[in-house]
């Protein structure tokens, strides 16, 4: 299993809490799953909706309920558009959920919803600093992932996609290229993962886990595409521990020719 910061964690699955059609969902697609870590986000408006809030009541249920789920939590910056946002945030959230993991998310592009490289290695420097144990939401870029690492990051999360798109791993030369470059560094794919062959596929290509919401939380009956994704991580890692096959251009025989009968 995965070992964050000097924590094993129960799964290759993380699952965020956001999006689900009610408490009771998300509760079943935790349990179903096994998921190992909650991602958390600090609302900072009222929670009323019972999502993911600091105050009022809707707040207290979901962190009651989160708490009742044996999971790690690992509160996020989602929203954030600078590094003094996100540090802020960071801060808030350590009061809130009583843990110093932060999962560092700083958006450079609207649309896509990137990271900004920028903000995001000021933030990653001034919270590791403060004795956080930052998760970076980053792209592939190996310079920018040297860099955090460098700051007193301890595991990266590149993303397979932008945030949302369901689209899979867009770019597998640059997460393949990423993984060699540091082979002994934690890392989880995170955004983007629409499919649990998309998850199969990241612990194929080595990563430690993956780390997703809107696919699960949107998806017709969440608590099975949540097991579903669970299945596929075991799989996909598996074929990994199996020291798979190389890909071969050519065709090779499956029964030997050698005996066979000229006719």
């Amino acid at each position: 299993m995965p070992v964050f910061y000097g924590t094993e964690v129960a799964s290759r699955l993380m699952l965020g809490t956001a999006q689900y059609p009610s408490p009771a969902v998300l509760e079943s697609a935790f349990r179903r799953s096994g998921a190992g870590v909650a991602t958390v986000s600090l609302r900072r408006e009222s929670a009323g909706d019972g999502g993911g809030g600091d105050n009022g009541d809707g707040g207290n249920a979901f962190w009651t309920l989160i708490r009742s789920l044996g999971v790690h939590v690992l509160p996020n910056t989602a929203g954030c558009h600078s590094a003094r946002e996100a540090i802020t945030t960071a801060r808030m959230a350590r009061e809130v959920f009583e843990t110093d993991w932060i999962k560092l998310e700083v958006i450079g592009h609207a649309d896509t919803l990137q990271p900004d490289p920028f903000g995001l290695l000021e933030a990653a420097k001034h919270l590791a600093g403060d004795g956080f144990r930052v998760f970076p939401y980053t792209t592939e870029d190996g310079v920018l992932a040297g860099r955090l690492l460098d700051a007193g990051c301890e595991v990266l999360m590149p993303w397979g996609a932008p945030i949302g798109t369901g689209r899979g791993l867009n770019n597998l030369y640059g997460l393949r290229t990423l993984r060699a470059q540091f082979p002994d560094v934690p890392m989880v794919i995170d955004a983007g993962l629409g499919l649990p062959s998309h998850a199969a596929q990241a612990m194929e290509l080595g990563f430690d886990a993956v780390l997703l919401n809107t696919a699960v939380a949107r998806a017709g009956d969440p608590a099975a595409m949540a097991e579903g994704f669970a299945r596929a991580t075991e799989a996909g890692r598996l074929g990994l521990d199996a020291d798979p096959m190389p890909p071969r251009d050519m065709a090779a025989p499956s029964t030997p020719v050698l005996g066979l009968p000229v006719l």
